[in-house]
């Protein structure tokens, strides 16, 4: 699963309301538009969750980039997703309502660029100097689409009927979905491309320490990359042919509320808002990194290469599994006290690096999608509390709930951005040399600090923030229900 968690709604017009008098049963949503309304946000997250596992090994041992190269990229693509994220709802929100509606045609025009940018971010070119370009380019081009695709997409679900339970069915209905696509993204991009690296790849190589790359591994790539590119167009057409986006017949939000730069400069002095956001700044870069190198960790670290796609597997499923889980001990001990599940998977990175043998990792992969899960589960949770929190001491108009998601979402883009970027960083000036089936001893102790102290670290010190930090105030259950719909629509788990 991609860390990251989805992109926060546009800022739209407040939904509209029920006549009084009216019937109720006027906004029920039928079971076939909640299904089309799930399954369009499928592709975004097969997509993410194969890019997440992937992509940085077919970057350094497939196109054989120089690791600074591909660092810049990941740096590059990160920070565009997290800088369109505003640009896509301030434009969004300027835009006209068409025959299609506003949003309609934001998502569903989106779609086939992603799929081109995304097929394009896995073909290896014949040229090999400016490689770096091609897929730092199309790697920026394809996280800024799907973010211009994701903020009209999960902001629809405000406009889609008046009834908030038809919009919580809506929302579960996405979330089934999205978890869906996660584990089919990893899994079918895994399974096609897992001869690819297995350990039959060296043996058979009279020169193992830098093999040539093989047109069928190139291939093995694009047919991965096809087959996840034409969720694009099928999930689109869903998603055109059952939902039908209402006309918002309220008055519109313009000149009310806060304006996003003044607001985000007031919402980030809020005390219980900085903390959340600085500690999860840690926790979620550190799940990132973990994430990323744990393929790279398995190929060159330790003779796990063929267990790589059981490994992907088994955290995907376990962290769909403790979902719900955590959703309990959530209501049950309260927010701070399921933070402490987010560390359970440090102990464990530690004896994976320090004795990296099979059933250690496949304990790994067990308890990391079992933190993965928590980790992201609770900001979402927690962000409603601050937003409560905030409204209480500031009244503010409409538009704060997305200014501080919106704001959020984009912090915890650049630091997964930073980290990145840094860690990938770190292999070059280990000497990591691209293509190689057999790395030098500092690139096997680097990934080693990469896969274990590094996410430790970092998970330790965001946990020490979030439990140190200001606890928000409770509100009265009849104020925070006003805004609890609203929120829900931008949570998201890969």
């Amino acid at each position: 699963m991609s860390v990251p968690h989805g992109p926060t709604p546009a800022p739209v017009a407040e939904p509209h309301t029920q006549e009084p008098g009216s019937d109720k049963r006027d906004g029920r949503l039928s079971v076939c538009t909640k299904v089309c309304y799930g399954i369009g946000g499928v592709p975004n997250q097969v997509a993410s969750s194969a890019s997440a596992f992937y992509l940085q090994l077919f970057l350094l041992d497939v196109a054989q980039i120089p690791a600074a190269q591909v660092s810049l990229a990941l740096f590059g693509g990160k920070v565009s997703g997290a800088v369109a994220d505003p640009v896509a709802g301030f434009f969004i929100n300027k835009s006209r309502r068409t025959g299609s509606g506003r949003l309609m045609p934001w998502a569903l025009g989106c779609m086939p660029l992603i799929a081109l940018a995304y097929f394009f971010l896995w073909f290896l070119p014949p040229f090999t100097s400016l490689r770096g370009l091609w897929y730092t380019s199309f790697y920026c081009l394809f996280q800024a689409l799907a973010t211009f695709f994701q903020v009209p997409y999960t902001a629809l679900t405000m406009i889609l009927t008046p009834s908030p339970r038809e919009r919580d069915s809506a929302t579960a209905y996405r979330m089934t979905m999205e978890m869906a696509g996660t584990l089919m993204g990893a899994t079918v991009h895994g399974l096609i491309v897992s001869s690819a690296h297995g350990s039959q790849r060296c043996e058979d190589t009279v020169h193992p320490r830098s093999p040539a790359v093989s047109p069928d591994v190139a291939r093995l790539y694009c047919i991965a990359a096809a087959v996840v590119a034409l969720t694009y167009p099928v999930c689109g057409s869903l998603l055109c042919l059952g939902v039908k986006e209402q006309p918002d017949t309220s008055a519109p939000a313009s000149g009310q509320g806060l304006n996003f730069f003044t607001g985000l400069a007031i919402t980030s002095q809020h005390p219980p808002y900085l903390s959340l956001v600085v500690s999860f700044l840690f926790i979620s870069a550190a799940v990132q990194v973990e994430q990323s190198y744990l393929v790279l960790f398995c190929t060159h670290a330790s003779k796990l290469q063929d267990h790589v796609q059981n490994l992907v597997l088994i955290i995907l499923v376990s962290a769909v599994l403790s979902t719900p889980l955590w959703e309990w001990v959530l209501q049950r001990f309260g927010k701070k006290t399921s933070a402490f599940g987010i560390c359970v998977m440090v102990p464990f990175s530690i004896l994976l690096a320090a004795v990296p043998s099979a059933p250690v990792a496949y304990v790994v992969a067990f308890v990391s999608g079992v933190s993965i899960a928590v980790s992201l589960l609770l900001p979402w949770s927690m962000l409603p509390d601050v937003v409560d929190d905030f409204q209480l001491q500031h009244r503010c108009g409409p538009g704060v709930e997305t200014i501080f998601y919106s704001s959020y979402v984009f912090f915890t883009k650049l630091s997964g951005a930073g980290a990145l970027g840094i860690s990938t960083l770190s292999l070059e000036f280990a000497g990591y040399e691209a293509g190689a089936c057999q790395q030098a001893e500092e690139v096997v102790v680097t990934l080693k600090v990469l896969i274990g102290a590094v996410p430790t670290c970092m998970i330790l010190i965001g946990l020490c923030i979030l439990l140190v930090g200001p606890t928000p105030k409770m509100p009265r259950q009849d104020t925070s229900s006003q805004l609890s719909l609203r929120r829900r629509t931008s949570y998201s788990l890969a």
